[in-house]
């Protein structure tokens, strides 16, 4: 195979949760200029629009939809308008989710936050794989990437029930990897370390960037594109021996703060 057909998704649809800004919307971006189709989802629609816009303004293939990953009606329409939009799902992005920040003293939060953080972060995901996996199977081409954390394997104060959430999504794809490999399809996730994203940016002072960089060997913060880099292996033909893995994009450290 040729190094282009490695990464080349020309053909292939791809619904991307949470692509609205940050990292979901680098997603987007990169998967359809490898060729997909891309159904941009976002629970707030203006910004799923403008992000469409950017990537068919460039020549690419977008349409906007407007779901919250919380509803599990807006799920199934979400897959059903992918495969009314595009004909089917091949590339299943769970980006969307919530919580941590070191917000989280276990004697404040609730138990309906901590029902709320897993499902976002884990319910959604397995959902949504439920739903689009039997047209991956159909199609004859799959992959599932969910978008996890550090704070998977980290260990850090008020951050047991984010932390814990995104290590049931990391086990979840191991198991899952299990169960839809027979189909052909793969199943991992992307940990992005510290990532220059508008919701870092309300948190980072220069201050806070150096004690993070004293923990990362390549002395800079993640970029987006670092990220996106990464859903694109996992999507591409490039990985279609790799299932259940988990990779962090982190720049060799862990951007904790002393």
């Amino acid at each position: 195979m040729k190094i282009d057909e490695l990464f080349d998704l020309t053909g292939k649809v791809a619904v991307v949760t949470g692509g609205g800004d940050g990292i979901g919307k680098g997603v987007c971006e990169i998967l359809a200029s490898a060729g997909a189709s891309v159904v941009v989802s976002n629970r707030t629609l203006s910004r799923a629009e403008t992000v469409a816009n950017v990537i068919n303004n460039a020549g690419g293939r977008a349409v906007p939809f407007a779901c919250d990953v919380l509803d599990d009606a807006a799920l199934v329409a979400l897959v059903d308008f992918a495969v009314s939009a595009f004909g089917t799902v091949n590339v299943l992005v769970n980006n969307a989710g919530m919580g941590g920040g070191g917000r989280e003293n276990p004697f404040q939060i609730d138990r309906a936050y901590v029902e709320r953080i897993y499902a976002m972060n884990v319910v959604a995901p397995w959902r949504l794989c439920q739903l689009a996996v039997p047209h991956m199977n159909k199609s004859g081409y799959g992959s599932i990437v969910n978008i996890t954390s550090m704070s998977s394997i980290n260990n850090d104060p008020e951050m047991s029930i984010y932390g814990s959430s995104k290590a049931a999504l990391n086990h979840m794809a191991s198991n899952l990897a299990y169960d839809f490999g027979p189909m052909g399809i793969r199943i991992n996730c992307v940990g992005p370390g510290a990532t220059r994203t508008h919701a870092l940016s309300t948190v980072l002072t220069p201050e806070i960037e150096h004690k993070m960089l004293q923990h990362t060997p390549i002395k800079r913060l993640g970029e987006v594109s670092d990220i996106a880099g990464a859903v694109l292996y996992f999507a591409a033909p490039v990985s279609e021996w790799v299932s259940g893995q988990v990779l962090f994009v982190n720049g060799g450290g862990v951007q904790a703060l002393d």
